[in-house]
């Protein structure tokens, strides 16, 4: 199954918000939520993918042949590719009928399991969700990575011992979930985690934790000081807060910051091979994407995730082998420029 296939399954599939474009930038949907686009304005999903095609990469084919590695490695755990599915819930609020956010996670990791790579869940205001997708890590010998919500303590608390029994690989948590409104008027608000309550939460499992939605330095410094494994950088798809920069504008000011103490991930308007390339010449060490593996499950289930994966790994290796960068290590700044520099 070829991913052009793919998404014209996925035009018939996703409803009426979704309008699977030639291009995923935003455009077509600002403001559009229900459905897949940016909060007010829509300005920050599409600066998202903009400030990524403003990185120019140099062209290098003046070097010794040789083989092509992609993989990469997720806290012990060898991947195929830097790349993880981003969680995604209410999939049948914002998309279509077709998929609930149980069925959804199933093909989601079915299809990442099959591509070497490793998914993120989503979890949601119905308790059902959260245990759904620990049972579809748990069907996948731990082949997932759970996200919690930044929910009062004791549900946290309750959800880490459950991710844990799933024999995941890492846990995550959104902190940037914490501007969804619609889960207080669901019965499940959401809020700001204070440095204290993440100490209190790392310590309290062994799996390495991720902080979703770290924009600053300042947060950054903050997710080292309380414990964390790893943070993601994100906005969130600019869905909960307007005019915030792109992920890529503040990328490599928080990687020098945490300069390796802890793993660096992206996400936001990341689309191809030749994004991921962009975002670990920034100094990420992998990726996050979310609406493409949507568009995947809805046009070709568990099959089409593996489609999306083979075509982004193709397209990574051919970055790679026209610029000299034999492994991911050699993916440095120096391989890439920026428009605006």
């Amino acid at each position: 199954m070829e991913y052009q296939e793919i998404k014209a399954n996925a035009k018939k599939n996703m409803g009426p918000y979704c309008k699977v474009c030639p291009v995923c930038n935003g455009i077509a949907c600002k403001g559009v939520i229900p459905g897949p686009g940016g909060k007010g304005s829509g300005d920050v999903f599409v600066r998202n993918y903009q400030a990524f095609q403003e990185i120019k990469v140099n062209m290098n084919t003046l070097y010794e042949k040789c083989e092509i590695d992609v993989s990469s490695n997720f806290f012990g755990q060898d991947v195929s590719l830097p790349v993880y599915a981003a969680p995604v819930g209410a999939v049948k609020m914002h998309y279509s009928d077709l998929y609930d956010d149980l069925t959804y996670s199933k093909a989601l990791i079915e299809g990442c399991e099959s591509s070497g790579i490793l998914g993120f869940t989503g979890d949601g205001a119905d308790d059902d969700v959260f245990a759904g997708t620990i049972d579809a890590i748990k069907k996948a010998d731990g082949w997932g990575v759970p996200t919690i919500k930044p929910w009062e303590m004791s549900l946290i608390m309750k959800k880490i011992k459950m991710a844990e029994q799933s024999g995941a690989k890492a846990l995550a948590m959104d902190i940037d979930a914490a501007g969804l409104a619609f889960l207080a008027l669901q019965g499940k608000p959401v809020g700001p985690i204070s440095l204290n309550m993440l100490k209190e939460i790392t310590s309290a499992t062994e799996l390495p934790f991720i902080i979703k939605g770290v924009m600053t330095p300042e947060a950054a410094k903050l997710a080292v000081e309380g414990g964390a494994s790893g943070i993601i950088v994100s906005n969130h798809g600019g869905r909960v807060l307007d005019h915030t920069p792109a992920t890529a504008e503040v990328l490599e000011e928080i990687t020098k910051v945490v300069d390796g103490k802890i793993k660096v991930f992206v996400d936001g308007g990341i689309r191809s091979g030749l994004d991921i390339f962009r975002a670990l010449a920034l100094g990420a060490d992998g990726v996050l994407i979310a609406r493409p593996f949507t568009i995947a499950v809805y046009g070709g289930g568990a099959e089409g995730v593996k489609a999306y994966v083979d075509q982004l790994k193709a397209e990574l290796e051919n970055v790679m082998l026209m610029t000299g960068a034999r492994n991911l290590k050699e993916i440095t700044r120096e391989k890439i420029r920026i428009s605006y520099e």
